[in-house]
């Protein structure tokens, strides 16, 4: 069934966050050459309240190996990017730049025969 909505009550909806064109092509960059590389197979992309996030995945069924999350701006503060590995937060920064260079450079999946 439709349902009608006012405008005036949609605009009102508090700290909605979106990656732009230019940090997504960024991600989606960086997704692909590790996909070509075997290291990753999936993503998602979420939007919560004051948050908007890019997580990747080792396998479907799985945690995210990574997510990188653009927190809103305040009034005081430009957007934050977050990267954090599971439970654990490895960096923020304001500059989405800093965050994709920690993974373009550093962090890697390792893998081991058992």
């Amino acid at each position: 069934m439709t349902e009608v909505v006012r405008l005036s009550d949609v605009r009102k909806l508090p700290n909605r966050v979106f990656f732009n064109r230019i940090e997504l092509n960024r991600l989606l960059s960086l997704y692909s050459r590790r996909v070509m590389s075997g290291e990753w197979r999936d993503y998602a992309i979420d939007q919560g309240p004051g948050r908007a996030t890019f997580s990747v995945f080792r396998h479907t069924a799985e945690r995210p190996t990574f997510s990188i999350t653009k927190l809103a701006a305040s009034r005081r503060k430009p957007p934050r990017f977050a990267l954090s590995a599971g439970p654990r937060n490895l960096m923020q920064s304001a500059s989405i730049d800093d965050v994709l260079t920690l993974l373009e450079n550093q962090l890697r999946l390792i893998w081991s025969a058992n």
